[in-house]
C-alpha cells in the first residue's frame, strides 16, 4: 500500500511541500477550505486501516470521529478552553474505548452483516446525542477550543494568525498518521491484516487469531477517528449530531474509492479531490449533490 517507487515516494513529497505552502499562496477562504480537506483525508486515512488494509468495510466510523468531537465539548464547554495535550488523549482514548465495546460485538458479525452491525452501533451513538440534550440535542452546542498550549507555554495568536496556526497542526498530524501508519504496515502486525484481507482462513490455519487482531485494527482505526473528531473541534469550535451520522463514514469510503482502495495515499488524495469537487460544484449550481453524483 505503499509507493513501490522513488518517483512514487517524491511524489508523495511534492504534494505535502504544496499543502504546505498553501497559506503562504492563497487566501484566507482556501485555508479554512484546506483545514476541512486535512480532516477529511485523517478520517479517510483512519478508515483505510479497516477498508484497504484488513478487508473490512465499516459504515460506523464516523460515531467514533463525532464521538471525539463531542468528548471535547464535555470536557471544554463554551467559556472553558483546555490544553491541547488534554483534550487529544482524552479524546482518543474515549474513541478507543468505543470502538472496542463496538468492535467486540460487530466483529462476530462477516461481510455484509459486518456492514450493517456496524451501521446500526453508529447510529445508536447518533441518537444518544440527537434525542437528548446531551450536547445541545438537535441543535448542537459550541466549545472552548482547546489552546495551542504545551508544558504551560501558550502559543499567542491573533484571530488572523488562528486559522494559519490550526491548518498546520492539521498538516502535522495528517503526515504523523500517514508515517505511523506506513511503520505500522511493514511491521508483522501489518502483514498479518494485509494477510487476512487476503485470505482469513489461510492465517488462522496459520496460527493467528485473526478476531484479536481485527479487534486491534479496529480499535486503532477507532483512535485515529478520534484525533480527526478532535481537530474538527479545535477547527470549528462546535459540535452538532451531524458528525456521528453514517454519511460521515458514507464519505470516508467514497473518498477511499477515488483515490485508490489499496494505497496509503489513496484516502488524501481522495479527500483533496471530494473537496475540491464540492467546491467546484458550487460553482457551478445550487445543485452540488447533484454534480457529485454524476462524477
Amino acid at each position: 500500500m505503499l509507493p513501490a517507487s522513488r518517483t512514487g515516494w517524491l511524489a508523495l513529497i511534492g504534494l505535502g511541500l504544496a499543502l504546505a505552502a498553501l497559506p503562504v499562496l492563497s487566501t484566507s477562504y482556501y485555508v479554512e477550505l484546506g483545514t476541512y480537506a486535512l480532516i477529511a483525508a485523517m478520517l479517510a486515512l483512519s478508515l483505510q486501516l479497516l477498508v484497504g488494509c484488513t478487508g473490512l468495510v465499516s459504515l460506523g466510523h464516523g460515531a467514533f470521529y463525532g464521538l471525539a468531537a463531542y468528548t471535547v465539548y464535555l470536557v471544554s464547554p463554551e467559556g472553558a478552553a483546555q490544553p491541547l495535550l488534554v483534550t487529544l488523549p482524552i479524546a482518543v482514548v474515549v474513541s478507543g474505548l468505543a470502538a472496542l465495546l463496538v468492535g467486540a460485538l460487530s466483529l462476530r458479525a462477516k461481510g455484509f452483516f459486518f456492514l450493517m452491525v456496524t451501521l446500526a452501533f453508529g447510529q445508536m451513538i447518533f441518537f444518544v446525542f440527537h434525542d437528548t440534550k446531551l450536547g445541545g440535542g438537535t441543535d448542537g452546542a459550541y466549545l472552548g477550543k482547546p489552546l495551542l498550549e504545551i508544558l504551560g507555554w501558550k502559543l499567542e495568536l491573533t484571530r488572523r494568525q488562528r486559522p494559519v496556526a490550526i491548518y498546520y497542526v492539521a498538516l502535522v498530524k495528517l503526515v504523523a498518521m500517514y508515517l505511523g501508519l506506513a511503520l505500522l504496515l511493514n511491521s508483522l502486525f501489518g502483514r498479518v491484516l494485509t494477510g487476512i484481507r487476503v485470505n482469513e482462513h489461510r492465517m488462522r490455519a496459520l496460527g493467528f487469531d485473526t478476531y484479536r487482531y481485527k479487534l486491534a485494527a479496529f480499535v486503532l482505526a477507532g483512535m485515529l477517528a478520534g484525533v480527526a473528531g478532535h481537530m474538527w473541534a479545535l477547527h470549528r469550535g462546535f459540535v452538532n449530531p451531524e458528525l456521528i451520522g453514517w454519511h460521515r463514514s458514507a464519505e470516508a469510503l467514497l473518498m477511499i474509492l477515488l483515490g485508490g482502495m489499496h494505497t496509503l495515499h489513496g484516502p488524501i488524495l481522495g479527500a483533496l479531490a471530494f473537496t475540491g469537487l464540492g467546491e467546484a460544484a458550487q460553482l457551478l449550481t445550487e445543485r452540488k449533490l447533484l454534480v457529485e453524483g454524476l462524477v
